[in-house]
């Protein structure tokens, strides 16, 4: 199963809508303040998670007292260990979810933006496949190897930074800069903004954690 979550951070109306439609999921989560987009486009979430302390009140409120099918409502206390969006991903992998798409979850707060880019790792731990979504940029974390096909590509540029200080054995093929063989190590931007030259192009590596960064301008 697919699931949605839409969290807090920037969220672009017109994109959303748009990603959506083109990657419909059987099961939708509002975090916190994210439960906006949803109201505002007249859809009832399954789940609301949060400790609420960044919506209006008058949303929230509508929420809790729909006359429709009714979300379940999830609230957290402000003094907590785990971030409404982690809370959020624990609730989805509980529920079945194999493939996980993330919107709002970048934007002018980086502390919150890095805090989410270290939650694709806790889903992808459980094997769940968890993708942090917005406009430009289409981010997971992989522990094994992938292939990525042109027609599919989110964007022109592939960009590959390693999450354990080492990624041993990297092999890229059907890119404009292949490696065989390689260590990619931490510190270093040799893997940033590589493309995709062949109709598949195939990320192999022995051991350790790749971030995957497609982007577009």
């Amino acid at each position: 199963m697919e699931s949605l979550i839409v969290s807090g951070g920037n969220l672009e109306i017109e994109f959303a809508r748009s990603y959506i439609e083109q990657h419909p999921c059987g099961f939708t989560i509002a975090v916190d303040s994210g439960m906006e987009f949803f109201y505002q486009q007249k859809v009832i979430p399954d789940y609301i998670v949060g400790d609420f302390d960044s919506v209006e009140p008058g949303i929230l409120h509508y929420f809790q007292n729909i006359k429709q099918k009714q979300p379940v409502i999830l609230q957290f206390q402000p003094e907590k260990d785990e971030t409404d969006t982690e809370l959020a991903i624990r609730t989805a992998i509980g529920k079945g979810s194999d493939k996980i798409h993330l919107l709002g979850a970048t934007g002018s707060r980086m502390d919150h933006m890095l805090g989410n880019l270290h939650l694709l790792g806790a889903a992808m731990k459980q094997g769940v496949e968890c993708r942090m979504v917005d406009r430009y940029n289409c981010i997971r974390m992989i522990d094994k190897g992938i292939i990525l096909r042109q027609k599919e590509q989110y964007g022109n540029y592939v960009s590959l930074f390693p999450f354990t200080p080492q990624v041993k054995g990297l092999t890229l093929a059907g890119f404009k800069y292949p490696l065989e063989n390689y260590t990619l190590e931490c510190y270093h931007s040799l893997g940033v903004s590589n493309e995709i030259i062949a109709q598949e192009a195939q990320i192999l590596f022995q051991d350790g954690v790749l971030v995957v960064v497609e982007s577009r301008d």
